[in-house]
């Protein structure tokens, strides 16, 4: 009998007590006609799905606690190191050993008053400096009066023969030698020291000031940059240009006292000297051995070996310049170091003391 009109039948499952069906195509219970327990047909319709509550809202975090921790010390080289505080320069010069005016008597060279002392404040300084920073390996008072004073006077005697008023670069002057004793003991001359180390350069200017040396200009700059300025060209009334504050091929004289291999020392003091300038280089028992490494660089750097001079302390290489140096001279920063001018091999030498 059809159901009455308006009315449909109702084929619902019936639902647990949680509202869940129980038909067995759903996973609910098995239907009572079916003793097997197996689904009987394909379900029709669409499953109604029953909606979730959701997952339950998470709890706010708890706002970050930031603890503020103190910034670690600056770290030094020992635990223990600490910077060192330099106390005022001395204003007392050193005595020299007793022999000294002696032996600079026995080659050639002589005093005017107060030399000495100016030389013992200079070296009183150094040695004081020495301390907070590295000049020198020497430490004994004596010992540097001999190694490093005497051994820079031993170029007064090649050096007699300028003219007043001649110019005179120090390459690589470190601490001032041989620039300083050479601008005490011959004030008519007028010397440059080249130096590239900033605290060296303040140094140097300190004794400078000290000592009263009007006649010594130190300059901050490297000898391969140096070596190539020519100054700046100013016009004059007659209609002519000259050339101000030249460096290169611009001095009587320029010396060096072993900073490197001469083949490198020729390529950073070579370009200094005028057409016809001296150029003393200050070096050991194996300048032989050096000249004859740097025959091709000396070639190349139109420099001639005039004589190689003994000494008490060394032995003393002369050059003479006689033409322009090539404008490739000298190379580039730390090249003339790091490869020697026309010489194959070998790594640079160690500095002396």
């Amino acid at each position: 009998m059809p159901a009455p009109k308006g009315r449909r039948e109702d084929n619902r499952k019936p639902r647990r007590e949680n509202g869940s069906r129980t038909d067995a195509r759903w996973g609910g219970g098995k239907p009572a006609s079916n003793p097997t327990g197996k689904p009987t047909g394909k379900p029709k319709g669409k499953p109604t799905r029953t909606r979730s509550a959701g997952p339950a809202p998470a709890s706010p975090k708890p706002a970050a606690k930031f603890i503020a921790t103190p910034k670690p010390a600056p770290r030094t080289s020992h635990p223990d190191a600490t910077p060192k505080v330099l106390t005022p320069p001395p204003t007392v010069p050193l005595p020299p050993p007793p022999d000294f005016v002696a032996q600079c008597s026995a080659i050639g060279v002589e005093f005017e008053p107060g030399d000495v002392e100016k030389l013992g404040l200079y070296l009183a300084r150094m040695l004081h400096a020495n301390e907070a920073f590295n000049l020198t390996a020497i430490r004994d008072a004596n010992d540097a009066w001999r190694k490093h004073i005497f051994d820079s006077l031993t170029l007064l005697a090649p050096l007699s023969e300028l003219a007043e008023g001649a110019t005179l670069i120090d390459v690589g002057s470190g601490g001032g030698l041989p620039g300083v004793p050479i601008a005490i003991c011959m004030p008519h001359l007028k010397i440059t020291l080249l130096e590239a180390t900033g605290k060296k350069v303040e140094f140097l200017r300190s004794v400078a000031d000290a000592l009263g040396l009007r006649n010594m200009t130190v300059v901050h700059d490297r000898a391969e940059a140096l070596g190539h300025n020519r100054g700046v060209k100013t016009g004059q009334a007659d209609g002519s240009n000259i050339r101000v504050g030249a460096h290169r091929e611009s001095y009587d004289a320029v010396t060096a006292r072993a900073v490197g291999r001469l083949a490198t020392l020729a390529e950073l003091t070579v370009p200094f000297a005028k057409v016809g300038g001296l150029v003393l280089l200050i070096k050991g028992e194996q300048a032989d051995a050096e000249l004859a490494e740097a025959a091709k660089a000396l070639h190349l750097l139109k420099a001639t070996h005039v004589t190689t001079l003994p000494t008490p302390t060394g032995r003393t290489v002369v050059l003479t310049k006689s033409s322009a140096t090539p404008k490739d001279y000298p190379r580039r920063d730390g090249e003339p170091k790091r490869s020697p001018l026309g010489v194959v091999g070998s790594a640079e030498p160690g500095q002396r003391d």
